[in-house]
């Protein structure tokens, strides 16, 4: 790969800015105070930002991109938006003194793709409404859903990794790594081929044909996991990485993730979510979801369910999950039903609604009061107050600086 001058220079100003960041003591003190939330004990409310509108936080060009190179482009981009980041609305993230190069993997997929209508309401924005077009319809169509073939291309994954480490690995130290986790979702897979409608009433419908779907397409994911396990293709999550839907992995009831050869699934956290069971009882999530995600999750040292939907009235079913340790808690539960429920046995992954980002004009002071509420209720929990799903900050990236020092100023109350 050719490299310009003023390429390389960019990469390498990037990389010093990230190095400096690692560098840095609050580090530490926040990877323990992960490994403490996560292992249950006294610490307080943790924050971490995800999901955010990256297409409208530019300010003075922090997060332009200016190489040439697609692939250059990739990993400026990630440079710039973790410096970005830690700058602004850092909350308790970690920047780490490594810089992951990742396995290159190809998967054939699950043999059928979601069909859809789109509605935009802004071009620049990544989120969009869908329409599905069914195309699971009877038994027949299971057949749709084939078992992915995972294969390792070496080369590419070496090549990768030298050209970074030829660009900045004197600065930043630069590491090949396999694959930290999967987001298993079956269910959100599922009704965009089946849609939302059909699948709900095909729950009481057509119950034996959702059993066969949810079997075979759930063996397809395992099948997968499995390829990964084998080929060495693994990687520990037991670090500066999201679990699920909620915060950083950190904990030392999982073996070291610095332990010899490539991670195994039972020394790293899994996930789980059927979030389209918002309405659906518990005695019906546990036949149609849970007891498929049971196959999937029971390989992992532990785990995290959930993602939007309310689970405060599931509680008592998820607690047959015996590696669970964090319960996604969205802004559709009841959190004194939760409370009474989680206790401490679980880490209260609690997600604050970000609506509040999209009202004009923008209220800091709402915003304020609407955490200190949340965290008044739920501060006898073990917390993590994870802000996600942020569609918009309405063009104005300094709401969401704004609400992380709010955030941060809250959760100190309870240190």
């Amino acid at each position: 790969m050719r490299i310009s001058d003023r390429d390389r220079d960019t990469l390498r100003r990037l990389a010093h800015e990230w190095a400096e960041i690692a560098a840095l003591p609050i580090q530490g003190e926040n990877i323990a105070a992960w490994s403490r939330l996560n292992g249950l004990q006294e610490c307080k409310p943790l924050i971490w930002i995800n999901e955010i509108p990256w297409h409208e936080m530019d300010v003075d060009g922090e997060l332009t991109l200016t190489t040439a190179d697609p692939f250059l482009r990739e990993h400026e981009q990630r440079l710039r938006r973790v410096i970005y980041q830690w700058k602004h609305m850092p909350g308790d993230m970690v920047v780490d003194p490594i810089y992951y190069s990742p396995f290159v993997v190809h998967d054939t997929g699950f043999g059928i793709a979601e069909d859809v209508d789109v509605a935009l309401t802004d071009d620049t924005s990544p989120i969009v409404s869908r329409h599905f077009n069914i195309q699971i319809q009877n038994e027949s169509d299971l057949d749709k859903i084939k078992m992915p073939v995972v294969t390792h291309d070496a080369e590419a994954t070496a090549r990768n990794e030298q050209v970074l480490r030829n660009l900045f690995g004197d600065i930043l130290p630069v590491e090949r790594r396999g694959q930290p986790g999967f987001w298993f979702a079956p269910w959100d897979e599922l009704i965009r081929w089946w849609g939302v409608q059909e699948a709900m009433m095909d729950l009481v419908l057509r119950p034996e044909l959702v059993h066969h779907a949810m079997d075979r397409l759930v063996n397809a994911y395992t099948c997968r996991l499995d390829q990964y396990e084998d080929q060495g293709l693994l990687a520990p999550n037991n670090n500066n990485t999201r679990i699920g839907s909620g915060g950083l992995g950190y904990c030392e009831e999982l073996p070291p993730p610095d332990r010899e050869g490539p991670a195994r699934t039972a020394d790293m956290w899994g996930s789980g979510t059927a979030q389209i069971f918002s309405d659906v009882s518990p005695r019906m999530h546990q036949e149609f979801a849970l007891r498929y995600e049971r196959r999937w999750m029971d390989r992992f040292g532990l785990t995290y369910y959930g993602c939007c939907e309310p689970l405060h009235l599931k509680v008592d079913l998820l607690s047959q999950l015996p590696n669970l340790r964090k319960i996604s808690m969205s802004p559709w539960i009841d959190p004194a039903v939760a409370v009474e429920k989680m206790g401490r046995d679980y880490v209260f992954s609690r997600k604050p609604n970000p609506a509040i980002f999209a009202e004009d004009p923008w209220n800091p002071v709402k915003a304020r009061q609407l955490l200190r509420d949340d965290l008044e209720k739920i501060h006898s929990c073990v917390v993590e107050v994870i802000m996600k799903d942020i569609s918009t900050v309405r063009y104005e990236p300094q709401r969401l600086w704004e609400w992380a020092r709010i955030a941060a100023e809250e959760t100190a109350r309870y240190a």
